[in-house]
């Protein structure tokens, strides 16, 4: 997730009651080299992949001692929330001694640019780059059927692909592209950037899928504070 450098840093504002340490991937490495295989702790990890790369971390992370609580954040792409959520669980429930620990997924659905979308005015609209012509961009992608009210439910499923049929960041991108000579939207710079001005309380209105991880962890970090 190439919004994962501003991740922790949203969660620790907005979760004051407990403290968030990333374990996986744990530091950013670079890309495989011709002819070897893709390293465990790369980024870009979803699904099954993450799964595996959770399995394996997870044993190293913990033997410097268990958390109160594990969680796991990932792009639902389109996928089935229960089965994905199903999936990272059994993961987490597959290593010795985290049966008694509390564990949360979560998921940015289709992808965590939904919650920028949700929340424009305080995202795109009040962004350097975009403030003077996100009206255009908003109508742009109006067009193309993103549903502001609730983002979430953008596209559906490519089964062949096992991911949205079309990815939400990508129209963004595109209608960043439409002034000519203007800065273009940026996964690893702008959806970070974004993500630290975003009110989640404008987001859990939009985002059921946001609402329902952020209630639970919040109710979690109050009840447990300095966790």
């Amino acid at each position: 997730m190439s919004e994962m450098k501003a991740l922790i840093p949203f969660l620790n504002n907005h979760f004051s009651g407990c403290t968030f340490e990333r374990k996986t991937p744990y530091r950013k490495k670079p890309g495989p080299k011709p002819g070897k295989p893709e390293t465990r702790s790369s980024l870009g990890r979803t699904g099954k992949s993450l799964a595996e790369q959770i399995k394996y971390e997870l044993v190293i992370a913990l033997k410097s001692g268990f958390s109160d609580l594990i969680l796991v954040m990932d792009d639902l792409d389109c996928n089935d929330a229960k089965t994905r959520e199903k999936l990272f669980l059994d993961a987490i429930d597959s290593i010795p001694g985290t049966a008694d620990v509390v564990k949360q997924v979560g998921f940015a659905a289709p992808e965590i640019e939904s919650w920028l979308i949700a929340d424009w005015d305080n995202t795109f609209a009040n962004d350097i780059d975009f403030r003077g012509r996100h009206a255009n961009m908003r109508w742009w992608l109006s067009t193309k059927s993103v549903p502001f009210d609730n983002p979430e439910f953008f596209s559906k499923l490519d089964t062949e692909r096992n991911t949205c049929e079309e990815k939400l960041s990508e129209l963004i991108i595109e209608a960043s592209q439409r002034d000519e000579g203007k800065e273009r939207f940026s996964k690893g710079t702008h959806t970070p950037r974004m993500l630290m001005n975003v009110n989640p309380d404008i987001v859990c209105e939009k985002c059921p899928h946001f609402r329902g991880f952020y209630l639970q962890l919040m109710a979690f970090c109050n009840q447990n504070p300095n966790v």
